[in-house]
């Protein structure tokens, strides 16, 4: 019987959310030798943080399903500062390719969060003004939350996913990775159930 590894991983700006690419990019296996695991869900080229891999296939499908519900927690860095009225858009949900979102948990932080570094860092323009918006979804559209924020006239600079249900980021470093206890695990079933 093979050991089942569950895995949270702190993915870098510039990395592909899978282990091979045939044009060469940075992949998920420059950074875990770990036979068998497999990302439950994205996070795109260009965003950064939480990713979960798992060798159980139920488990990532509990992460992955949208019937589950469970709660996916961003730090959305906007171009221009979001009125209460694009704040409300988010919140109520927007249409995305002729479909409306489901509603969202979105706040504006009055300061910028810590965060490391980026490689690469945000386009800087002196007279266009950003804002870190907190915006929790319950559901996992191809790139969603950018989507969503330039629906509403904020496109995102930097896209940082901080929490997966009951498991956050913390202060794990880009580029490490560290092994999920079983607690953690039965708390995604728990979360994913109780919706």
């Amino acid at each position: 019987m093979p050991i089942i590894r569950t895995i949270a991983f702190n993915k870098p700006y510039g990395v592909l959310p899978c282990f091979t690419d045939p044009d060469g990019r940075p992949t998920l296996a420059d950074y875990i030798d770990l036979p068998g695991v497999y990302a439950a869900g994205r996070l795109d080229l260009d965003s950064e943080g939480l990713l979960l891999l798992t060798s159980d296939g139920t488990l990532a499908h509990h992460i992955t399903d949208p019937q589950h519900k469970l709660p996916k927690l961003y730090l959305a860095q906007v171009e221009r500062i979001p009125t209460e009225e694009a704040l409300e858009q988010l919140r109520q949900g927007v249409l995305l390719s002729g479909n409306k979102t489901r509603p969202a948990e979105v706040r504006l932080l009055a300061e910028a969060p810590q965060m490391p570094d980026r490689p690469v860092p945000i386009r800087f323009r002196k007279n266009v003004p950003t804002a870190w918006v907190e915006i929790t979804l319950r559901e996992g559209l191809n790139r969603q939350v950018r989507r969503m924020t330039a629906a509403v006239g904020h496109p995102t600079l930097r896209l940082v996913r901080v929490a997966i249900g009951p498991i956050a980021l913390g202060d794990l470093p880009p580029g490490q990775w560290r092994e999920m206890p079983n607690h953690e695990i039965a708390q995604i079933f728990t979360a994913a159930s109780r919706r």
